[in-house]
């Protein structure tokens, strides 16, 4: 493997352990922890996001996204402090309802310290640099640069689960941005009002019946199950990267892509230092979202708060 390779595997690991924590902010964290009976608190704006310029039309919905996502992540992640950070046991009633299953937790454990160690010493340093010397137009392009190539898996996926409308949703924003949004850095579907999903391989496997699978650490990609594994084996094909055949271009597609995505989780990192049991909540805050993923493709979403919405 070359040095480059290793590179891009090194961190594709060190994004995907935080990414399972993260993004439950845009999928679940504040109904769990409603049905907990915890308090969610509100933050407002970064005044420091909010006095950079974000041109309009680099951003993927409403003027400001940069600064809205940025904002979502601080209040998730504040969220999941009041019911994790310090006393993260609070988050085991929520996890057990949602039937998280984890008879691998000895191996699990050992993986996530190995995770935490390389995130800590390769991408955390990268991402912050990225996000300290990149403008925030540039990096909200290049989000929705790669958001866009995720859309060919969206749609085969949707098309797999029986849900063909959602299917040619994803296919009809990857057309409309790949070719009027520039290879997608403009994000001109969402202006058209159509709606941004995520769907994958290991989703289509859980509406197919695989409900419950093992919870599974995986080394340098995170937060998993078993079922998600073999998922990701089977969206590989699916990914428009991956036919790139010069090896320099292709990895370091992939590396700009998990460079950015960590840049978008630095609001957590606190969150996870801080604590008891970092094991736990980033086990259990993916085991939510993961649920929420699967189980809100059966309804219309239109009762849903914007920070669920797909």
């Amino acid at each position: 493997m070359t040095r480059v390779a290793w590179k891009v595997l090194l961190s594709w690991g060190l994004v995907a352990n935080l990414v399972g924590c993260s993004t439950v902010s845009e999928r679940q964290s504040q109904p769990a922890l409603a049905e907990a009976g915890t308090p969610v608190p509100v933050i407002g704006p970064d005044p420091a996001l909010a006095a950079e310029p974000v041109a309009d039309a680099l951003l993927p919905t409403a003027p400001g996204r940069v600064a809205v996502e940025h904002d979502e992540a601080r209040a998730a992640a504040n969220a999941l402090q009041s019911a994790g950070g310090r006393n993260a046991e609070r988050l085991e009633a929520p996890a057990r309802e949602l039937g998280t299953y984890d008879p691998w937790e000895r191996y699990n454990r050992r993986m996530h310290r190995f995770n935490n160690a390389a995130d800590r010493s390769v991408a955390r340093p990268v991402a912050r640099a990225y996000a300290k010397t990149v403008p925030a137009t540039v990096r909200s392009g290049v989000s929705n640069l790669f958001r866009n190539l995720g859309q060919p898996a969206t749609a085969v996926n949707a098309m797999l689960q029986g849900n063909l409308k959602h299917s040619a949703q994803a296919l009809g924003r990857f057309l409309v941005n790949s070719t009027i949004g520039m290879a997608g850095v403009f994000d001109v579907a969402s202006r058209m009002k159509l709606p941004e999903r995520e769907e994958d391989f290991g989703q289509t496997l859980a509406s197919w019946g695989w409900r419950r699978s093992r919870y599974f650490e995986l080394p340098f990609l995170g937060p998993s199950t078993v079922r998600d594994a073999l998922g990701i084996a089977g969206d590989s094909p699916l990914q428009p990267v991956s036919y790139v055949e010069a090896d320099r271009i292709r990895l370091g597609l992939k590396a700009i892509s998990l460079i950015d995505r960590r840049a978008g989780l630095m609001a957590f990192d606190s969150l996870k230092d801080e604590a008891v049991d970092d094991y736990r909540l980033v086990r259990d805050a993916w085991t939510q979202r993961r649920k929420f993923q699967i189980e809100s493709r059966k309804d219309d979403e239109a009762g849903l708060p914007d920070y669920l919405k797909e």
